[in-house]
């Protein structure tokens, strides 16, 4: 079958999806035992909790997952910590109608015994919040850094989470509603950047599984007017203060930026014919975000972020993009001059490499 993904401008192929495909690509071999996590969940509050200040494939995944929890008469409620803080992020909950609860006014009721189930993030992974809950699951498609024993874990490498959710739904014989393959669609093209960052097999198989249930008028609506007018301000600071040094691209932004058009930003330095490495840092009020992305084969960008910041702050993500964070206790340790020292943290990391 020939399907086209809206808004990608690219004719895609879709060859039919069997359980024996996915099985063998899926869970290192093993079908995700949907019956196990369900099972894990069964008399207990269960929260779905994503990274802090969610994007839309966070926010997907974990809508998916609670859609499809709910068809095994498990309830659950979606938490995250941090703001919704990305125009796309805010529009998907807009359009599905999705309740996303922050931290703070879930304390009061939460239990040291409720199941958590992670996703899209790992616990200590850097940019999660440690919630009063258990974690007894995690389902995510970043790289590990801080290995945890799970009572249940499905960790794979992929373009987004949200493939992994929609291989739940192909693999169970569950159809996904109109809204969730909308929404899980969604956030497998942006998290891939339309199919062109970090996209595996299962990526384009799930955008061809999911696209007969999607509603692609919805779909397109998303894509368009994802910039706000203020957003400009950020993109002439990174264009104004960047430095090139071969083929890295270093931008520091002066003032506050939420994380995600950090990570826009990144993106947008990467453009550059002259960047295969792309750094960008926003000083805030609370710290300084940092985010990665990188073409060079050689560089990874989640090491990379985990080196630079090992003895200042966290950071870590996929071979492509990572994103890290220097706390605003430990800038003092920057020095006189924090954004040189940026710098050359991320320069001599490369240089060991």
């Amino acid at each position: 079958m020939r399907y086209v993904c809206p808004g990608s401008g690219i004719f895609k192929h879709y060859r039919k999806v069997n359980h024996r495909t996915l099985n063998q690509q899926g869970g290192n071999g093993i079908m995700c035992k949907l019956d196990d996590l369900v099972a894990l969940c069964q008399g207990y509050p269960v929260y779905i909790q994503t990274h802090n200040f969610p994007d839309p494939d966070a926010i997907a995944s974990a809508f998916g997952l609670q859609r499809l929890l709910a068809l095994y008469k498990v309830e659950s409620k979606l938490c995250y910590d941090g703001r919704i803080d990305k125009l796309s992020a805010s529009k998907m909950l807009d359009a599905f109608h999705i309740d996303m609860a922050p931290y703070e006014s879930l304390k009061a009721q939460m239990k040291e015994t409720d199941r958590i189930i992670c996703v899209d993030t790992q616990k200590h992974a850097g940019n999660v919040t440690d919630f009063i809950g258990d974690e007894v699951a995690c389902i995510d498609h970043h790289p590990t850094f801080v290995p945890i024993k799970y009572r249940y874990q499905d960790i794979r490498i992929t373009g987004a989470c949200a493939a992994l959710i929609a291989e739940y739904y192909s693999l169970s014989g569950n159809k996904p509603d109109n809204d969730t393959a909308t929404a899980l669609l969604y956030g497998i093209k942006m998290d891939t950047l339309n199919l062109t960052r970090g996209v595996t097999a299962l990526d384009v198989d799930m955008i061809g599984f999911l696209f007969p249930y999607c509603d692609p008028d919805m779909l397109s609506d998303l894509e368009r007017n994802n910039m706000e007018f203020s957003d400009l301000k950020a993109y002439g600071a990174a264009i104004e203060n960047i430095e090139l040094y071969d083929k890295i691209g270093v931008s520091c932004v002066p003032f506050s930026c939420p994380d995600a058009l950090v990570a826009i930003l990144s993106d947008f330095i990467l453009a550059l014919i002259e960047v295969e490495v792309a750094i960008v840092a926003s000083f805030r009020e609370d710290g300084i975000k940092l985010s990665v992305r990188s073409e060079d084969p050689d560089i990874h960008a989640g090491n990379l972020l985990h080196e630079a910041l090992a003895d200042i702050g966290s950071g870590g993500g996929h071979a492509t993009m990572g994103g890290g964070f220097i706390t605003r206790e430990s800038i003092p340790k920057l020095g006189n001059y924090p954004k040189e020292r940026i710098r050359d943290l991320f320069l001599n990391a490369m240089s060991d490499t």
